[in-house]
Parts: C-alpha cells; structure tokens; sequence
C-alpha cells in the first residue's frame, strides 16, 4: 500500500463510527426496572412508556446506519424474575463501504425466571454491504426467550438487490451453561448469485429466524395450525428444549407478517408497537 493509500485508509478508519450500549434490569416492587445504564458514541437506547410489570427498550443508532469499518456492542442482562422486549426505532441498513466489515457484537443474557425478548426490526444490507454480526445469549435453565432477526438483501420495492459483499452471522445459545445451538452463517462474494440458487434462497431477497425458548413439539404443532395463511416459506422444528423457525420470503413485507404470524402463536406478550405500525 502506497503512502497516499495508507493515509486515506487512516482516515476512514478514524471516521468510523462507533457506538455502545450497556444496561440490566432488576425487579423493584414486582416491576421491572431499569438499574445501570451506560451509552457510547453514535448508540442510544430509549424507555418509551412505563409498564405494569415488564419494561420495553427501543435502540437508537444516531449515525443513520452502519457501513464497513464501524463498530457497535450490546450488552443486556436480564435479572431475576423480571420481564425485558428490546427492539429497534427503524429498520437497520448496512451501507457500501470498502475495506473491512462493521461489527456488530450482541451480548444477551436472562437470570432464573426472567423473559427476555430480542425483536429489532429488519437489517438491510445495501448492495456490496458488509458486515460481521455475533450474537451471545447466556440463559439460567428457567429464564424465557423469544429472539427474532431478519435480514433483506436489498429493497425490492426499490428495485435494488444486492449482489456482492460480506455477510457473516454468528449465534451462540447456552442454557444452564450448556451450549445449547450454535450457527454461523457465511455469504461473501456473489451473494446475489448465491441467494438465485433454488437449493439456497431460490431468489428470496428475506431471510428469518426466530428463536423461543422454552420450545417443544406441540408449540411447533400450534404454530403450523397458521400455515395456510403464510406468504413466504416457514420451515419449524424443535429440539433441546427449544424450537426454532426459518423464513425465507421474495420481500421484506411478506416476511414480516409471517413472523409476526409466528410470534402471535408463539407467545401471548403484545409485540412491539413499532412492529404494528
């Protein structure tokens, strides 16, 4: 690299945007309440409104969206027996950028008896977008999950697709210390090419997953019950107490009410309103 390359590469680097978020819960009085909080650069996190028993949150990215090179951390704990929904203000888009891929570390952890629910709204990633998502949950053998990400390849209401960049999703799931589910999901190169494969995504421009735990096969059995009304593909299975459902959709509307569909079967804690509107 040439002294010229070097030193455009430093100042992008130094441009990046960075941002973090930290907080837990504990029960006060039988209410799930906020206990520490800590915010860093561009990454904010919101309480909308006061609940009987539960608390929802609602993460901010005041950059206007990730692109490569940029850095973001959540870290949630969940304390015992409290009742936490996470979400997101809008819809997260992943932006072209050259050099290496933003990271986006996601740590989430419930104590005994707790609920914890991770709904964030969609992640698109725009064309040579690239990224590298981990996500780390830790769940005592009582706590409750319910855990939902989707991704879009490009908005197709837009007529964009994307075509080539990085695409890295890392999950791992211990319950009582024990791992549980582990998956890492690798797509670099090509990606439009790969998703046109009818083995692989068969030109679906969304895919989804939602994570319940606990999760049996008579939740799976209740869920299919919805079947006929999906506008996507939604494959179900349950296994090591918990049960796990696959989306893959030709848009993001059609993959969002299939997993809202999924959700409403899968739980009776009201969604998000921001999901509703």
């Amino acid at each position: 690299m040439g002294a010229d390359a070097a030193a455009a590469a430093d100042i992008f680097e130094q441009n990046r945007a960075r941002g973090a978020v930290r907080f837990d819960v504990q029960l006060q009085d039988g209410m799930t309440r906020r206990r520490e909080l800590h915010e860093s650069g561009s990454l904010r996190v919101r309480f909308p409104s006061p609940e009987d028993n539960g608390l929802s949150a609602m993460f901010v990215n005041t950059a206007g969206g990730i692109a490569g090179g940029d850095r973001f951390a959540i870290d949630i704990a969940a304390g015992e027996g409290t009742r936490l929904t996470l979400t997101t203000a809008a819809a997260e888009k992943v932006y072209r950028a050259p050099g290496k891929p933003a990271a986006l570390d996601i740590s989430l952890k419930a104590a005994a008896g707790a609920h914890l629910s991770w709904l964030p709204q969609e992640t698109i990633l725009f064309d040579h977008a690239r990224i590298a998502r981990h996500i780390d949950i830790e769940l005592d053998d009582t706590a409750s999950l319910l855990l939902c990400e989707i991704v879009v390849f490009g908005r197709t209401a837009m007529g964009e697709r994307m075509r080539e960049g990085v695409f890295v999703d890392r999950w791992r799931l211990r319950r009582g210390g024990r791992l549980v589910f582990a998956e890492t999901v690798r797509l670099e190169g090509d990606i439009g090419d790969r998703l046109a494969q009818s083995a692989v995504a068969n030109g679906a421009a969304a895919i989804g997953t939602a994570l319940i735990v606990p999760g049996d096969a008579a939740l799976v059995d209740r869920i299919r019950e919805a079947a006929p009304a999906f506008g996507g593909e939604v494959g179900l299975s349950a296994w090591n107490g918990f049960a796990m459902a696959r989306f893959c959709a030709q848009d993001a509307a059609r993959l969002r009410a299939d997993m809202i569909a999924v959700l409403g079967c899968a739980t009776e804690m009201p969604l998000p309103r921001l999901w509703l509107n």
